[in-house]
């Protein structure tokens, strides 16, 4: 087993052919085919359906182990670099979107400042998306909702943001300045699906109180669910930074009363070290946090 089997076995994994896995690693596709086919005899299994192109189980439990490989790879550069006081390298981040928004922008200004040797790729996303994408070792970091209740990510918890109702103007909760979660319930409403951290936390919160909720439709995505509420389609249960204070329209911000805090946090894969520039990363996303959440209605750092 060598590197060029694994990298063969990642790009083909990304690409999802071995014709474009060759022209992505710069080499013909029987070199591809080649390197495949030494792991496969290597390990007994076959890893990839050449029907589909798509990986079997066991070319999945072993791309797992590549994408880590090659993250510590790229951590020796980037440590070795640090030591000479040059910090560079890539680092891969998600983060959920209504985050981003507000985030992403002076995040990036600061490391272009700080350390314009890092390259950062962003991925938006939800957090059942994110959360896979980190234990696979496909991204370094990622800020999500919490809490992730996953034992190969751990978690540090940076803010916390109230929950509000976005109403369209038309409807009749857009009457309501404030109103408590017990008479939301009353409401049908644009939910998260069943499973994700939110729906999850409204689930329990209308057990406790004796009552239940009635979605009128399901989306995973604060963005999209702030989007179809901002364009009338119904009101939805959002964090306060989904509609933020400079952000207007045919609609009505309504506070919920009796409903906890939405908790963010830095997600990373549990176990590994991280290199020199995730963590002159991390040192900056800290800094930029503190800096920004202040300045946010509804937003309180932790």
């Amino acid at each position: 087993m060598d590197l060029r089997q694994l990298r063969a076995l990642t790009a083909v994994a990304e690409h999802q052919s071995f014709s474009a896995a060759a022209r992505s690693l710069h080499t013909v596709q029987s070199n591809v085919s080649t390197h495949i086919a030494r792991l496969e005899r290597e390990l007994n299994a076959e890893l990839i359906d050449r029907k589909s192109g798509k990986l079997t189980p066991e070319g999945e439990a072993v791309l797992a182990r590549a994408n880590r490989i090659n993250s510590e790879l790229e951590a020796i550069e980037a440590d070795v670099a640090g030591l000479r006081h040059d910090v560079h390298g890539t680092v891969r981040f998600g983060i959920i979107g209504t985050t981003a928004r507000w985030l992403v922008p002076p995040l990036l200004d600061a490391l272009d400042q700080t350390h314009p040797g890092i390259r950062t790729i962003i991925v938006d996303a939800t957090t059942t998306s994110l959360v896979p994408q980190l234990r696979a070792g496909t991204l370094d970091a990622a800020m999500v909702n919490m809490p992730v209740d996953d034992p190969q990510v751990q978690t540090e918890q940076f803010f916390s943001e109230e929950r509000i109702v976005v109403a369209p103007n038309d409807h009749d909760l857009a009457q309501f300045d404030e109103i408590s979660f017990a008479d939301l319930t009353e409401f049908s409403l644009l939910l998260s699906p069943a499973g994700t951290q939110l729906r999850d936390t409204l689930e329990a919160e209308a057990q406790r109180i004796g009552r239940s909720l009635t979605p009128s439709a399901e989306v995973d995505g604060m963005r999209l669910m702030a989007s179809l509420a901002f364009q009338g389609y119904g009101p939805a249960i959002l964090p306060a930074s989904a509609a933020p204070g400079w952000l207007s329209g045919d609609w009505k911000r309504v506070l919920v009363k009796g409903l906890g805090k939405r908790d963010v946090g830095l997600a990373t894969p549990a176990g590994s070290t991280p290199s020199a520039t995730e963590r002159a990363f991390a040192s900056v996303l800290r800094d930029v946090v503190n800096e920004e959440v202040p300045g946010h209605t509804g937003l309180s750092l932790s």
